[in-house]
C-alpha cells in the first residue's frame, strides 16, 4: 500500500466526471455522430460546420467548443477507428501469446467483421475522404493500418507456415478487403446473417476449416 492511499484512503482510481463534463462529452460525441453521417452520406467537402451542428441540436460556431476544425472531427473519426482496431487486434494478439494462434486467427476475423457490419459508415468515409485529412494524421492512420495488417499476418503465418511472407500479405489484404467492402454490396439482411456470409467467407479463404 502506498503513502498516498494509507493518507487519503483511496484505491487510485480515477474520479467520477462531474455531471458539466458527463455532458460536455455527450455532445462531443453528439457531434462526432452527425459528422459521421453527413461525411457519409454527402462526402466531407459537401457537409458544412452548420450542417454538423444542426445534426447535433446546435449552431455551427458551438460546434467550435468542442472541435477546432471540420478536418478535427475527420481526424477524431479517421484516427479514431484506426487506435480502436489496432487495439483490438493487439489485445486479441496478447491473449494468444505463444499458443493457439488458430484461436486468435478466429478471434481476429470475428472481430474485424463485426466492425464491417457496424461501422459501414466509418468504411465510407475512409474510402472516399482519407485525402482530406492533414498530411500527419493520413501519415498515423496508415501506421495503424500497416501495424494491423502486419498483426494478421504473423498470426495467419502461425496458422499456415507453408504459406511465405508475401503470399500471406496478398491473403491478408484481400480479406480485408472483402470485408470491408460491406458497405457497398450488402443491402437489407440482417446483422447476423452479414456477419454469418462474411465469416464463412472469410474462413474459407483463410483456409480456417
Amino acid at each position: 500500500m502506498t503513502a498516498g492511499s494509507e493518507a487519503g484512503g483511496t484505491s487510485g482510481a480515477s474520479p467520477a466526471p462531474t455531471k458539466r463534463q458527463a455532458a460536455k462529452e455527450r455532445r462531443r460525441q453528439q457531434i462526432l455522430d452527425s459528422a459521421k453521417k453527413l461525411f457519409a452520406r454527402q462526402g466531407f467537402r459537401a457537409v458544412s460546420i452548420d450542417d454538423i451542428g444542426a445534426g447535433a441540436g446546435i449552431s455551427g460556431p458551438a460546434v467550435y467548443r468542442h472541435f477546432d476544425s471540420k478536418e478535427a472531427l475527420l481526424a477524431e473519426l479517421l484516427v479514431g477507428i484506426s487506435k480502436r482496431l489496432h487495439a483490438g487486434m493487439s489485445s486479441i494478439v496478447a491473449a494468444h501469446s505463444g499458443a493457439q494462434p488458430r484461436e486468435a486467427m478466429e478471434d481476429l476475423l470475428a472481430f474485424h467483421v463485426e466492425f464491417a457490419v457496424n461501422e459501414p459508415e466509418l468504411i465510407r468515409i475512409q474510402d472516399r475522404d482519407f485525402e482530406a485529412l492533414q498530411e500527419s494524421d493520413r501519415k498515423r492512420v496508415r501506421r495503424l493500418q500497416r501495424e494491423y495488417m502486419t498483426g494478421w499476418e504473423d498470426v495467419l503465418i502461425q496458422v499456415h507456415p507453408d504459406l511465405e511472407g508475401a503470399g500471406v500479405r496478398v491473403l491478408v489484404q484481400a480479406v480485408i478487403g472483402m470485408l470491408n467492402s460491406t458497405p457497398y454490396v450488402v443491402r437489407r439482411l440482417n446483422a447476423d446473417v452479414i456477419e454469418q456470409h462474411l465469416s464463412d467467407a472469410a474462413r474459407a479463404a483463410l483456409r480456417l476449416g
